[in-house]
């Protein structure tokens, strides 16, 4: 009896990775999906951040105060004043030209205001085609308003107070922003390590959908046989498992270690414990591509059934919105995808470190879809794609019968 098992499972086993290595879509989506993927993702957002951005002035004050506004602006790192506009239509035309990509106006009175005490405006005008250049000029305005805030302030109490000079001298409130996994605050390292996680899940998915459309196109290919005694249904969905594993380990190495590698994304997890979290969401997605199938009666038909997804899954993983916030058939619907806790737990123990015991909320529910996505497959491949398959296997032996 176990040398019964162990042989259904070498077969399978085989038969399996002889139709992959046959199937050039199958390749695809195994190897050239999530090899090439991150490079080119990487690549679009590299580098992280805009630098010396372009913006002209609009002064209509003239002032001290202003004239140290604009030379404060262009000494961030965001944003670069390349001169003067004589007035918003000038600027407006600069911006349109595409010679700049920012307008700050400076109302008169501006340094009046600050002498009196009182607050003073100035407006920030952004071309907001990309977003990263708004982010910047936002982040520079916000931090030199904030300094020269602090600074009016010091000399208006060393003003009111001389005595408490040896105290206020520097900075009243000093403010440190260190982001946590993500020093640069870089949008390339803030969103890259998640979508590496819904690549590897949209990889599986397709791959194991396509497969079961394969199977169904040509079953001779594979070896199904309703005549002669076939593997179990376990022990089929076993040995597919073992050569999906066999052939997505050096891809998977190489998405969740080598990619973070080559483009300086946080790497602060345990690459065996990382590796170890990963196997029930692998696990789970094979269950749900084999779930689905049922359903796929050709292998072009998971592009339709399944490509689609990708950018729901995006949103329902919590990378550009919180889970926290979201309604709750949206936040239930999430959860029942595997990559949702995969993104969760992968950002948190590889971009902050976390061990595995520390996101063991994300990893037992892992387990727990594992178990569910693989209870439904069984039945799936037991009433719905076995018959199917032994069924085209009939139809296609009758025809090379009849052929002969």
């Amino acid at each position: 009896m176990k040398k019964n098992i162990i042989r259904q499972l070498y077969d399978v086993y085989c038969r399996e990775f002889s139709m992959v290595i046959h199937d050039v879509g199958l390749i695809l989506f195994f190897l050239f999906l999530p090899l090439a993927y991150p490079i080119v993702y990487s690549l679009i957002y590299n580098p992280e951040l805009v630098r010396d951005v372009k913006m002209v002035v609009v002064d209509h004050d003239r002032s001290t105060k202003s004239r140290e506004l604009v030379r404060n602006l262009d000494a961030t790192q965001e944003a670069w004043v390349i001169g003067y506009a004589a007035d918003m239509s000038e600027a407006h035309h600069a911006v349109n030209n595409h010679d700049c990509y920012a307008i700050l106006e400076i109302p008169e009175g501006f340094g009046r205001k600050i002498g009196r005490g009182e607050q003073a405006n100035a407006a920030l005008f952004c071309e907001s085609s990309l977003l990263l250049r708004y982010r910047g000029f936002l982040m520079a305005s916000t931090n030199v308003a904030a300094e020269m805030g602090s600074e009016i302030l010091m000399d208006k109490i060393n003003e009111e107070v001389p005595l408490v000079g040896t105290i206020t001298d520097g900075d009243i409130m000093p403010i440190k922003n260190i982001s946590m996994g993500n020093i640069e605050s870089g949008f390339d390292s803030f969103i890259m390590p998640g979508v590496l996680i819904l690549i590897l899940h949209q990889c599986i998915i397709l791959a194991a959908g396509m497969a079961g459309g394969a199977k169904r196109e040509r079953p001779e290919l594979v070896g199904y046989n309703g005549v002669n005694e076939q593997p179990s249904v376990l022990m089929t969905m076993l040995g597919q498992m073992l050569c999906y594993i066999t052939i997505l380990i050096i891809p998977i190495i190489y998405l969740v270690h080598y990619v973070p590698l080559m483009f300086s994304f946080p790497m602060e997890g345990n690459l065996f414990e990382i590796l170890m979290f990963l196997l029930p969401m692998i696990i789970a997605c094979m269950g749900l591509g084999f779930c689905v199938q049922g359903i796929v009666w050709e292998r072009e038909a998971i592009f339709v059934l399944w490509v689609v997804t990708s950018v729901v899954f995006l949103f329902l993983s919590g990378l550009t919105w919180p889970r926290y916030a979201m309604a709750p058939f949206w936040k239930w619907f999430g959860s029942c995808v595997p990559a949702t806790w995969g993104v969760e737990g992968f950002i948190k123990m590889n971009t902050n470190g976390a061990s595995l015991a520390q996101v063991s909320n994300c990893y037992i529910n892992l387990w727990i879809l594992a178990a569910v996505y693989m209870v439904g497959a069984y039945c799936v491949q037991r009433w719905v794609v076995r018959p199917s398959i032994n069924k085209g296997y009939y139809v296609f032996d009758h025809v090379r019968s009849t052929q002969i």
